[in-house]
C-alpha cells in the first residue's frame, strides 16, 4: 500500500529548535518525529512512501534516503514554492494511481491506520478524515460528522464563539486517486479550507473516522516537551531506542552511568552518553546520543539533543537543550528555557524562565540572561482579551515587555510604515508608551505621536492622516492598577483575531525584525489633530440645526482625555453645557464612583432643566445617558432609546446589533422595516460589521456606540452630537422615548468550565438543541425559545461558560438562564 508523509512545513513555532532543522527531524525520545510516522506506517502495511519536502529537505533526503534500511521504498516530491496541503500531494500524483494515505511527518500519534484503511473501503468513500475529541479545539479545524460517519462541516482554527464541537481534524486522510480531480495544479490549494468543501459541494462521499488512539499536533515547544512525557509515561506505543531496565529507564547502546549518579525514571539514557558521580537525574529527563552530564550535575524534566555537553554542578529544569551545546559548570537553565543548537553558556551563567537562544550565541561567564515571564506565569491562554493586552502595570505590562509587544507589532508592519501612538494622563501610560516608541523604531516603523488623546481621536487621526496602524495605553476604567494597550488597523478599528495571533506569535518565539540604524524610524507630533476631528464631525451632522435648537447639556467628563475634545465640538453647536470634572486627573479617574456621579449628573438636570445629559468615560469611548426628567438609563436601555431614534429619524435603516442583545431591539427595528446585522460579541467584530457592511448605526450593551459615517468605532463626543442632531431633527424629548421603551427581562449566569470542556459542552448543546429548537451561530450557541431566547457562549479568558436568556419576565428569564446552567453543569459530572 503506498502512503504520503507531508513534511515540508517550518515549524516555526518550534524555534530556535527548528532553526537549523526541519520539523519532521526533530528528535523525540531520541528518534527523528518522522521516523516513528515511518514505522507506523510500515506496521500497518504501508511500504510505499512518498515524501513531500521543502523547507531544509535535504537533511530527511540524506537521513532517510530510499527507505530501504527502514523496510519500506521512499521517494521524494520537492515543493520549489508553497503549495498547501493539498498542492504539494497532488505534487507527488506521478507516484500515486491507487487509494493512498496521507500523513504529516511531525505528529506524534499511534493510531491504527489499517482501521481508517478498513473503514474507507466499507464506506466505499472518495476522502475518509482522521476524527479525534480533544480538549482545546482553536488550533485545529473542528469536523461535524452525521450519525452514519459521513461529514456535515468544516470549520479552521475557530473562535471559542464557533466552537460547536471537539472533534477536529487530525491531518490522517485515506484518498482515492480521484481525488486529483479537485486539486487545481500550480497554485497552493488547502484540504480543509478548499478540496473538502467542494467535495461536499460536489455531494461526493466524504466521511469521518473517529479514532480513539493517541494523536498529538508537535507545534509548540509545550507540546514537544507533552510529547516526552506522554512516550515516557506509556501513553503513546512507540519504540524507545535502548534496553528497558526497571522503573522506566531505557538506557542505550554504550551509555555508562557512574555507581554514584542517582536516576530517577521514567527518563532515556541515549547511545554513548555519560553521567558522572554524584550527578542526579530526576524524572521525565531524555539524553541524546554522546551527552556527558558532569559531576554532582541535576537534571529535571529536561529534554537534552545529541552531544551535548553539561558540566559539574549544571542545573536543568523543565527546559530543552539542543544539539552540540555547551553548558559549563554551575550554569543553570530554568523552567521553559530553549537554547538552540550550538550554544555556549559560560560558567556560573544563570537563564532565567522563558528565555529562548537562538542556535550559536554565546552567553558570558556569570552573566544572567533575564526575560519577561509574565504571560507564563499567570497562565494566560492568549496574550490578547478583550481590551486588547492588559495587566498590572509595570509588573505584568513591564517596560520590557513594551517594548518587545511593540517590536512584534512592528514586524508585522512594512518596514517605513507610520503608527499613530496616544495615552492618557498617568504615568504608567507615560512611560510605557515611550517604550513602545522605542521598539517601533528599532523595528523600523515611525511614530506619528499624539501625546495625551483620546481613543476616538486616536483612531480618528489613524485613519485620515494614512497611518498605517495606530496604538494606545491608558489605565482600565475599572482598575487603576492595570494598564491596557489597544492596537488599531489601517482603518482605525480593533485589529481583527488574526492580526492578534500574528503578534503573539512573534512574540512568544521573538521573531522580530531589527533593522540598520540608518533605518530607524523616526518621531514626529500631529499637528491640530482636535481641529481636524472636530471640523470633521461637524461635516456629518446639521450643525445649523442642533445650533438652531438650543440644546442644554449636563456633561461629566469623568476625569478624562475628552475633556480637550468636547468642549470645541459643543461651542461650534451653540450648546449651553454644565460641564463636571472638565479636566484630565490621573487621581481624579482612579476613584470615579460612576453611579454616584451619574446620580449626580440626573440631579443636575432636573435642578438646569437640560434636556439630556451624560456621563462619559475616561477613554472617549462610552457614554451612559440621562433623560430630560433625570432617569439615568441603564446600557440596554440606552441602546433601545438610541435605536428608537435612529430608525424614526431615517427611512429603514441598517443596523449592526450583538446576538445577544433584546428582542425589543429586534421588535423596533421590524416596525421601522430595518434590517439587523448580527454580529458577534466582541468590539473587533461589530466594529469590523459597522465598516464594511454600510450599516448607519451599530451599539454594544455596554455602553458603546457607532456612528460609521463618521467613524466606524465607539465615540462618545459622536455619539452625543448625533443624539442631539436626531432629537432636532425629530423633535423629540428623550424622555417621551425613555417612557415607552418596553420592559427588558433578561438574566445572566456564570458556570465554571475546564478549558478541555468547552469543546464538548459547545457541541452537546447544538446536537442537542439542534433536534427541536431553531439555533443562531453567529458568536456561541443562541437557543430560539417561545417568547425569548437562551445565548451559551464560552469565554475567550476565563474557564466558564456564559449563559444569558430573555423571557417574558424576570422570573421566566432567570428560570430560562438556570435550566441552561443545569445543563451544562450536568455535563461537566
Amino acid at each position: 500500500m503506498k502512503a504520503v508523509i507531508m513534511a515540508g512545513g517550518e515549524g516555526t513555532r518550534l524555534r530556535p529548535l527548528t532553526s537549523t532543522q526541519p520539523k519532521p527531524m526533530m528528535p523525540l525520545a531520541n528518534r527523528p518525529m518522522m521516523e516513528h510516522i515511518v514505522g507506523l506506517l510500515r506496521d500497518h502495511g504501508f511500504d510505499e512512501i512518498v515524501v513531500t519536502i521543502a523547507f531544509l529537505g535535504n537533511a530527511i533526503r540524506t537521513y532517510f534516503g530510499d527507505g530501504g534500511e527502514f523496510g519500506v521504498r521512499m521517494v521524494y516530491a520537492t515543493e520549489e514554492t508553497p503549495l498547501g496541503t493539498a498542492g504539494s500531494v497532488r505534487n507527488a500524483m506521478a507516484e500515486l494511481d491507487e487509494r493512498f494515505l496521507v500523513i504529516s511527518g511531525d505528529v506524534l500519534t499511534d493510531i491504527d491506520l489499517s482501521a481508517i484503511t478498513a473503514f474507507h473501503d466499507e464506506r466505499k468513500a472518495l476522502a475518509t478524515v482522521t476524527l479525534k475529541a480533544m480538549e482545546n479545539p482553536l488550533e485545529f479545524g473542528i469536523v461535524i460528522t452525521n450519525d452514519d460517519g459521513s461529514i456535515e462541516r468544516f470549520l479552521e482554527k475557530p473562535t471559542w464563539g464557533q466552537v460547536f464541537s471537539d472533534t477536529i481534524n487530525t491531518g490522517i486522510y485515506v484518498f482515492e486517486p480521484e481525488i486529483f480531480d479537485f486539486i487545481p495544479e500550480g497554485r497552493s490549494v488547502d484540504f480543509s479550507e478548499d478540496v473538502f468543501p467542494a467535495l461536499l459541494a460536489a455531494g461526493k462521499p466524504i466521511f469521518g473516522f473517529s479514532t480513539e488512539g493517541y494523536w498529538e499536533d508537535v507545534g509548540t515547544l509545550e507540546a514537544y516537551v507533552k510529547a516526552h512525557h506522554d512516550v515516557l509515561d506509556g501513553k503513546v506505543a512507540v519504540d524507545v531506542p535502548g534496553f528497558r531496565l526497571r522503573d522506566n529507564v531505557w538506557l542505550g547502546e554504550g551509555a555508562e552511568i557512574d555507581p554514584g549518579a542517582r536516576i530517577e525514571g521514567p527518563c532515556v539514557i541515549g547511545d554513548y552518553s555519560r553521567v558522572e558521580a554524584g550527578a542526579h537525574l530526576s524524572e521525565y529527563c531524555v539524553l541524546g546520543a554522546n551527552v556527558r552530564v558532569g559531576a554532582e550535575a541535576f537534571l529535571e524534566r529536561a529534554v537534552v539533543h545529541d552531544h551535548a555537553y553539561l558540566g559539574p554542578a549544571v542545573r536543568l529544569r523543565g527546559c530543552v537543550v539542543g544539539r552540540s551545546c555547551d553548558l559549563r559548570r554551575g550554569a543553570r537553565a530554568e523552567e521553559g528555557v530553549v537554547l538552540g543548537d550550538e550554544t555556549f553558556v559560560g560558567e556560573h551563567a544563570v537563564v532565567n524562565p522563558g528565555v529562548k537562544i537562538y542556535p550559536f550565541k554565546t552567553v558570558e561567564p556569570g552573566a544572567v540572561i533575564n526575560s519577561s515571564i509574565v504571560w507564563e506565569s499567570r497562565g494566560a491562554r492568549h496574550l490578547f482579551g478583550r481590551n486588547g493586552v492588559s495587566g498590572l502595570a509595570n509588573v505584568d505590562i513591564s517596560p520590557e515587555l513594551a517594548v518587545r509587544l511593540a517590536m512584534a507589532y512592528g514586524t508585522t508592519l512594512k518596514k517605513g510604515a507610520t503608527v499613530t501612538t496616544s495615552r492618557d494622563s498617568s504615568r504608567a501610560a507615560r512611560a510605557l508608551k515611550r517604550a513602545m516608541i522605542a521598539g517601533l523604531n528599532a523595528a523600523g516603523v515611525n511614530v506619528d505621536d499624539l501625546e495625551m488623546a483620546s481613543v476616538p481621536v486616536t483612531r480618528f487621526q489613524v485613519r485620515t492622516m494614512r497611518s498605517q496602524g495606530g496604538l494606545t495605553i491608558r489605565l482600565a476604567n475599572d482598575d487603576p492598577q492595570t494598564v491596557e494597550i489597544r492596537f488599531f488597523d489601517r482603518q482605525g478599528i480593533d485589529v481583527e483575531e488574526g492580526a492578534q495571533r500574528k503578534i503573539e506569535r512573534l512574540l512568544h518565539r521573538e521573531d522580530y525584525r531589527r533593522v540598520r540604524s540608518d533605518e530607524i524610524g523616526d518621531i514626529g507630533f500631529a499637528p491640530r489633530a482636535l481641529e481636524h476631528y472636530t471640523a470633521a464631525l461637524m461635516d456629518t451632522v446639521d450643525a445649523d440645526a442642533i445650533t438652531g435648537y438650543g440644546f442644554k447639556v449636563v456633561l461629566d467628563y469623568a476625569y478624562g482625555s475628552t475633556s480637550f475634545v468636547m468642549p470645541n465640538v459643543l461651542a461650534k453647536l451653540g450648546a449651553d453645557v454644565l460641564s463636571v470634572n472638565p479636566y484630565a486627573s490621573t487621581a481624579g479617574a482612579a476613584t470615579f464612583d460612576r453611579p454616584a456621579h451619574a446620580a449626580q449628573v440626573a440631579d443636575y438636570v432636573r435642578a438646569s432643566g437640560a434636556h439630556l445629559g451624560a456621563l462619559l468615560d475616561p477613554g472617549g469611548e462610552r457614554l451612559t445617558l440621562v433623560d430630560d426628567s433625570g432617569r439615568i438609563l441603564s446600557e440596554d436601555e440606552g441602546l433601545l432609546a438610541i435605536l428608537t431614534l435612529v430608525t424614526t429619524a431615517l427611512e429603514k435603516p441598517k443596523v449592526a446589533l450583538p446576538v445577544s442583545v433584546s428582542q425589543a431591539a429586534e421588535r423596533i427595528c421590524a416596525d421601522a422595516g430595518s434590517e439587523i446585522c448580527w454580529t458577534k460579541l466582541s468590539t473587533p467584530h461589530l466594529m469590523e460589521v459597522a465598516r464594511t457592511q454600510k450599516v448607519a448605526f451599530a451599539a454594544s450593551q455596554e455602553g458603546g456606540y457607532i456612528f460609521p459615517s463618521f467613524l466606524p468605532a465607539y465615540d462618545s463626543t459622536a455619539t452625543l452630537v448625533n443624539i442631539l442632531g436626531l432629537l432636532a431633527q425629530t423633535g423629540l424629548r428623550l424622555s417621551k422615548i425613555t417612557d415607552h421603551l418596553p420592559a427588558i427581562h433578561m438574566a445572566h449566569e456564570s458556570i465554571v468550565t475546564p478549558w478541555e470542556q468547552k469543546g464538548m459542552v459547545m457541541r452537546t448543546l447544538v446536537e442537542l438543541g439542534g433536534r427541536d429548537r431553531e439555533l443562531v451561530l453567529v458568536d456561541g450557541v443562541k437557543l430560539l425559545h417561545e417568547g425569548g431566547w437562551a445565548l451559551v457562549l464560552p469565554d475567550p479568558e476565563e474557564p466558564i461558560t456564559h449563559v444569558w436568556a430573555e423571557g417574558p419576565s424576570d422570573a421566566e428569564a432567570r428560570t430560562l438562564a438556570q435550566e441552561y446552567a443545569r445543563r451544562i453543569r450536568q455535563l461537566l459530572r
